[in-house]
């Protein structure tokens, strides 16, 4: 009995000091292929209510109905769920969850290939909308297009020389930086992403064949691996 007893405060301690995952990871599926994102630290805000949307199943059916090739493929509408909204005439992206999240900004966080990030309408906080997300495919730049882009579309704003090596070398869409939320990265599957992004759309960039989204929230083992492969 003695033994069992010290075996179970054993085994209740182990789990009291086990170190909790440095990261929260998510698993995006489609008929296209997985991606595994990791969600930033640095946006807390934007972080917790993926986390908190996914774990209630909210992204589960809606669909990637924006999608530019080179540029990104976007999600997390629910009228995407709505079967009369579905019909391929039906104009998609308008969809909320009644609320929005408030910009989360950082220099360190751009919008390189593979970054997830808060989709948004027009609004002099740039707050984000609280559930619509998009996936950057991007494209590379030459430093000649880069200097244009500041003098033009960025107002000014100089890209860090570092960021300049990532949109030079990897690719991504540097004009959205500053403006719209960068809050996670992929870590695997980024072919899944160049897949949809080059799939037959209409005139409004909605596939014509539907993309069902299926979002995962990844346990604290997986997280904890993920973590060790990673860092």
């Amino acid at each position: 009995m003695k033994k069992l007893i010290t075996l179970t405060l054993l085994l209740l301690s182990a789990v009291a000091f086990a170190k909790p995952p440095k990261n929260q990871y998510v698993r995006i599926r489609t008929t296209y292929g997985d991606c595994i994102i990791r969600l930033y630290n640095e946006t807390p805000l934007h972080r917790d209510n993926f986390i908190k949307l996914a774990k209630k199943g909210f992204y589960n059916g809606t669909l990637f109905h924006r999608v530019i090739q080179n540029f990104m493929i976007q999600g997390g509408d629910p009228d995407s769920k709505d079967p009369e909204k579905t019909k391929l005439d039906a104009e998609l992206g308008n969809g909320d969850v009644g609320y929005t999240v408030p910009a989360e900004f950082r220099d360190s966080l751009f919008h390189k290939r593979g970054v997830l990030a808060a989709a948004r309408d027009d609004n002099p906080q740039k707050a984000s909308s609280g559930c619509q997300f998009y996936i950057v495919e991007g494209k590379r730049f030459t430093d000649g297009k880069l200097d244009t882009l500041e003098k033009t579309r960025l107002k000014g704003r100089k890209i860090p020389a570092w960021q300049r090596e990532w949109y030079k070398s990897v690719g991504g869409v540097p004009h959205l930086d500053q403006n719209y939320t960068v809050y996670g990265e992929v870590i695997s599957g980024i072919d899944m992403v160049d897949r949809i992004a080059a799939v037959k759309k209409d005139e409004c960039n909605r596939p014509l064949a539907d993309v069902p989204i299926t979002v995962e929230v990844l346990s604290k083992k997986e997280c904890s691996q993920l973590d060790k492969l990673l860092f």
